[in-house]
């Protein structure tokens, strides 16, 4: 598991480094601020078409192989990024990277592979914990690499110098998590059941709507980071040194949550309400944002809208690992990966017609309703009676 988090966090710092020089290299290549927003979007798009695929492949020939596929395409896109001297070149690999974005959720798979049932929500922070370094390490970097100067290509070099340094960990160290005999298993399911689609799929294992939480979830997160920035620019006058710093105390704060309290949490709450705890506690922070005026309001209602999140993330993953058998885990996570990439671009765009049309107040209720739809099925998941509830494996925690 140690080694799993090293590789995901080494290959993380690697994608934050090019975060921040994306808006200011885009410009210098001829892009308008509709095409800032689309090489931002398009590697969401490109990830959440090709989740499922990543996941599907690595159920017949393993977690390792698809893994370090990933990690080299990823190498590979940040290097085309170095070298980028045209918008199109830009817009590649972007598109690469997106496509090659396949390794969370195969690395999800992996530590559901490797974790007793009642011990996955804790190990799923783990995971999210190496995602919360890595957005605070990587775009630190990044400014610090990229300069005043805006030295761009020895940002992707560097970024392309960490995937590869994961690809070869993963190599040398990383052990394959998929046995043999559930590799053959779902070769011989999927040829016995031919094409199955996504939503049979989901539907023959009850996460349907569990897979609709993470495209909210994910919604509600980005609206956060979308609006956030240009609500404190408004309100308090703020510019992008002072929003860098609150994010990487947000994002140091997420690691330490997911990190270190998960595990102790799920085992004295249980998942679901646990879940129903972190949805809660999001729908509180949108309700704060509704009403907030001073620095300190806008700041209570940025971290608790956060940190409810965060209480999310791992306890879904847990949930739908849980609910699938193993020879179908990676297609299942990946769909679920997908579904959570397309929420990332539609929070953005959604939050954008609101606050254009309703305003700063409008926007913060949105994310209040979609993060009480999430909190509305995890109670009704807690108050169903056991005997309704979907089959887990044998020792999960239903927190019932």
């Amino acid at each position: 598991m140690l080694i799993l988090f090293a590789t995901v966090l080494i290959d993380l710092i690697g994608f934050g480094i090019i975060i921040p020089i994306l808006p200011f290299m885009a410009p210098d290549l001829g892009a308008s601020n509709f095409d800032i927003a689309l090489i931002i979007a398009v590697y969401s798009v490109c990830g959440g078409l090709v989740g499922p695929l990543w996941g599907r492949l690595s159920d017949r020939i393993g977690r390792k192989p698809v893994l370090l596929i990933c990690l080299g395409g990823a190498g590979v896109s940040y290097v085309l990024l170095a070298y980028s001297q045209t918008l199109a070149m830009l817009y590649a690999s972007r598109i690469l990277a997106g496509l090659m974005s396949g390794n969370f959720a195969v690395a999800s798979a992996m530590v559901a592979d490797l974790s007793p049932p009642s011990e996955r929500a804790k190990s799923m922070g783990l995971m999210g914990a190496a995602f919360g370094l890595g957005l605070v390490i990587g775009p630190f970097l990044g400014g610090i690499l990229a300069g005043d100067d805006g030295q761009y290509f020895r940002v992707g070099m560097v970024a392309a110098g960490m995937s590869f340094t994961a690809l070869i960990v993963g190599i040398i160290q990383l052990p394959e998590s998929h046995a043999r005999k559930q590799r053959h298993l779902a070769q011989a399911q999927q040829r016995e059941a031919g094409k199955v689609s996504i939503w049979r799929m989901l539907q023959d294992n009850n996460n349907t709507l569990l897979a609709g939480l993470f495209f909210l979830q994910n919604s509600c997160h980005t609206t956060v980071s979308y609006l956030f920035p240009l609500w404190v620019g408004s309100q308090l006058g703020w510019g992008a040194k002072d929003v860098g710093i609150i994010f990487g105390i947000q994002g140091l704060a997420m690691a330490a949550l997911q990190g270190g309290l998960i595990g102790h949490l799920v085992r004295r709450l249980g998942e679901l309400p646990l879940l129903l705890l972190g949805s809660s506690v999001m729908t509180l922070g949108f309700v704060i944002a509704t009403q907030a005026e001073t620095s300190a309001t806008i700041l209570w209602a940025f971290f608790t809208t956060i940190t409810g999140g965060t209480l999310c993330t791992p306890v879904l993953n847990a949930l739908v690992a849980n609910r699938t058998p193993a020879h179908l885990r990676g297609r299942m996570l990946g769909t679920t990966g997908s579904s959570a990439a397309f929420g990332r671009v539609a929070g953005p765009l959604l939050g954008g017609v609101l606050l254009s049309t309703l305003g700063f107040h409008g926007a913060w209720l949105g994310g209040a309703l979609a993060a009480l739809l999430i909190a509305a099925w995890a109670l009704e998941q807690i108050r169903r009676p056991p005997h309704l509830l979907p089959p887990f494996e044998p020792g999960d925690v239903h927190g019932t």
